[in-house]
C-alpha cells in the first residue's frame, strides 16, 4: 500500500507548478470527504485523488495522459484500484468508471477547478468568503474559469449519483476545511 506521503512524493517528483499540485490537493481533499460521507476507504480515495494527474507535466497530450502515467504508479507500488481509477477519470481512455471511488474522482476533478477559481477572483480570495449561490453565478458566465469543463462537471454529479448544486457544496465544505493547505485560506485585509 502506497502511503499518503509517498503519493506526494510522486507529485513532487512529476510536478512542479504549484497550481496542480494544489489541484491535485483540492481533488484528493474532496474525495476523503466523500469516502468518510459514505463510509468507504479515507486513504484509498485520498491517493486516487492525490495522483490522478500526477503526469500532466510529463505526458501532456490526451494520447499520453493518463495512460502513460499508469505504468509509472504500478512500478511505485500504488494499488491497481487506484491505477484503474486515475485512468478512469479521464473520458479518452475508454477505462469505464465502474466502482463509487471511480465516479468520485471523475465528479470530483473539474469542479474544484470551478471552486477555485469562484475564490482566487474574490477580493479575499478566501475560501471561507465562498458559498454555493457563489459558484452559481458563475457557473452562468461560460466565459469564466472556461478550463472548468461544465459539462463534465454535470456528468460527474450524474454519474456519480449527487445533485450538481449539493455536490458543490460537498465539494465546497471539504476544500473550506483543508484551505491553508489547498492556498485558499485569503489575504489578510
Amino acid at each position: 500500500m502506497t502511503s499518503r506521503q509517498e503519493a506526494l512524493d510522486i507529485v513532487h517528483e512529476f510536478v512542479k507548478n504549484e497550481a496542480l499540485v494544489r489541484h491535485m490537493l483540492a481533488v484528493e481533499t474532496a474525495m476523503r470527504h466523500y469516502a468518510a460521507l459514505y463510509g468507504e476507504d479515507v486513504e484509498t480515495w485520498g491517493l486516487a485523488g492525490l495522483l490522478h494527474d500526477f503526469d500532466w507535466e510529463v505526458h501532456p497530450t490526451l494520447e499520453q495522459h493518463p495512460q502513460a502515467g499508469a505504468p509509472i504508479l504500478r512500478a511505485r507500488g500504488v494499488p491497481e484500484e487506484v491505477v484503474q481509477a486515475v485512468l478512469s477519470h479521464a473520458n479518452h481512455t475508454g477505462v469505464p468508471r465502474a466502482t463509487r471511488m471511480q465516479k468520485a474522482l471523475y465528479a470530483c476533478d473539474e469542479i474544484t477547478g470551478l471552486i477555485t477559481a469562484v475564490t482566487l477572483v474574490r477580493p479575499s480570495k478566501a475560501i471561507a468568503d465562498v458559498k454555493v449561490k457563489s459558484i452559481k453565478n458563475k457557473w452562468k458566465d461560460r466565459a469564466f474559469a472556461a478550463g472548468a469543463n461544465r459539462e463534465e462537471i454535470e456528468d460527474g454529479a450524474r454519474e456519480f449519483g449527487v445533485e450538481l448544486w449539493e455536490h458543490a457544496g460537498n465539494v465546497l465544505a471539504a476544500m473550506q476545511a483543508n484551505a491553508v493547505e489547498l492556498g485558499l485560506e485569503g489575504q489578510p485585509a
